[in-house]
């Protein structure tokens, strides 16, 4: 027969072998809690698990995010450990040098810099705070050197906020100077389209000017031809042996009289318009728009007259202008520069009054505080208060697109700077603007 197997524990037994169930009930119950901790700690882990694969996710977007932002800048980013040893750089200098990522970790950064470039860690270290760029060439795969690149570095802090390396941008130089050379280009074209719009303006005013003593000169001259043709008539019969009597007649029908009479008048307003025209040649001479010429010292009174007088000539409808100058208004500079000045704010004072009945501009002169000062008001709408302070920067403009650029008053601006004085906007008391001119005497 088989032997029975009891199945009470042994542990249960006491040392008379006799079975206690007590301590049974007892190792029962810490089994179940061994398990019951068991499945507990396996929990945990699942959890536990669970959380760090989620982690890992984000943290992987995170840095194919961080990964993909670098890889779309263009410009170059190199960041280094303290000791100069490269940790990340970003697809940009890997094009730039064409050398490959694995092989510029934990790369010394003087590897792969010019023979020439120095100390660039020293460098980085100082501009870092100073903020300075620096124009650096780095080796690339083919064994040659980069294009120039302009460097500026930031230093790299940890999360106690203690240094913990550098951070190197920056861009070709070439790319940079090429910019620059197009931005030159495109700020001297426009200047040269204002100056051009000035010229313009000028032209018309002279053209003007021009018309009355060229139109009174050939009036006389198509006066003095008629003239010149009875004289010669009256001279051919005298010539040809006529009687006295047949020469009255013919000194009374060509009027030979009087014409003998209006000749001087004639003669001497052709000379007059003549001479009007040389003056105005003259003033165009000396209202030269060289800004090589040498300053000279000149009486701003008459440029401002002059100013006046041609800024409005080719314009109808205009409205009154009211001078008010001193004798004589002592200025050194260049007189064909503030001249365009003034013509400019003349110009820009008769914009602002065209259409209204009462449209007025005073230009107004002293000597006031050991300075010249000119005054150019008008009694339009004038300037907004929260646009006073724009109205001298470049291409900020209040007129309609294709009325102005935006420039007269930036190079308005300059050239009085450059003349040692000041120009100001403001409003009058009636509410139209005012345009202040203070310069230096001579």
């Amino acid at each position: 027969m088989a032997q029975l197997t009891d199945p009470r524990p042994s542990s249960a037994y006491d040392f008379a072998g006799g079975y206690d169930p007590d301590m049974a009930a007892a190792q029962e119950t810490a089994w179940i809690e061994v398990i019951r901790k068991m499945e507990e700690v396996y929990s945990d882990l699942i959890s536990y698990e669970v959380e760090l694969e989620e982690k890992n996710t984000a943290l992987e977007e995170a840095q194919r995010f961080i990964n993909s932002v670098l890889s779309a800048v263009s410009d170059i980013l190199i960041v280094c450990d303290q000791n100069g040893r490269i940790q990340q750089v970003n697809l940009a200098f890997l094009q730039l040098t064409g050398l490959a990522e694995v092989d510029l970790f934990e790369c010394p950064l003087e590897d792969l810099l010019a023979e020439d470039t120095g100390q660039l860690r020293l460098f980085s270290w100082i501009d870092a705070v100073e903020g300075h760029d620096r124009e650096v060439r780095f080796r690339s795969a083919d064994g040659g050197l980069t294009d120039p690149v302009a460097l500026s570095c930031a230093t790299r802090l940890d999360h106690r906020g203690l240094p913990a390396g550098i951070v190197l941008t920056g861009r070709p130089v070439g790319e940079l100077r090429r910019a620059y050379e197009a931005l030159k280009t495109a700020q001297a074209q426009l200047i040269q389209q204002e100056k051009m719009a000035s010229l313009g303006r000028l032209i018309a005013g002279v053209a003007h000017e021009l018309n009355n003593p060229i139109s009174f000169v050939y009036g006389n001259v198509h006066a003095l031809s008629k003239y010149s043709t009875r004289i010669a008539a009256y001279l051919d019969a005298i010539h040809a042996g006529c009687d006295e009597t047949e020469r009255e007649a013919l000194r009374a029908s060509l009027r030979i009289d009087s014409t003998l009479a209006d000749l001087p008048a004639l003669m001497e307003g052709t000379a007059e318009g003549a001479q009007r025209v040389a003056d105005i040649v003259r003033s165009l001479k000396r209202l030269s728009f060289s800004a090589g010429s040498k300053p000279e010292e000149f009486d701003l009174g008459e440029v401002v007259a002059k100013a006046v007088q041609w800024s409005g000539s080719g314009k109808k409808g205009l409205a009154s202008i009211e001078l008010d100058l001193p004798d004589h208004l002592a200025v050194r500079g260049n007189p064909g520069q503030l001249h365009q000045v003034i013509v400019n704010l003349i110009e820009n004072a008769l914009d602002a009054v065209a259409g209204r009945p009462d449209g007025r501009v005073e230009v107004t002169g002293k000597a006031e505080g050991g300075q010249t000062v000119l005054t150019i008001a008008d009694n339009g709408p004038g300037i907004p208060p929260d646009i006073v302070g724009k109205v001298f920067d470049p291409f900020f403009t209040t007129k309609p697109v294709g009325k102005g650029t935006g420039l007269g008053l930036w190079i308005s601006y300059g050239i009085i700077r450059d003349h040692g004085g000041s120009l100001e906007a403001g409003a009058t008391a009636s509410g139209g603007a005012r345009f202040t001119i203070s310069l230096p005497p001579a």
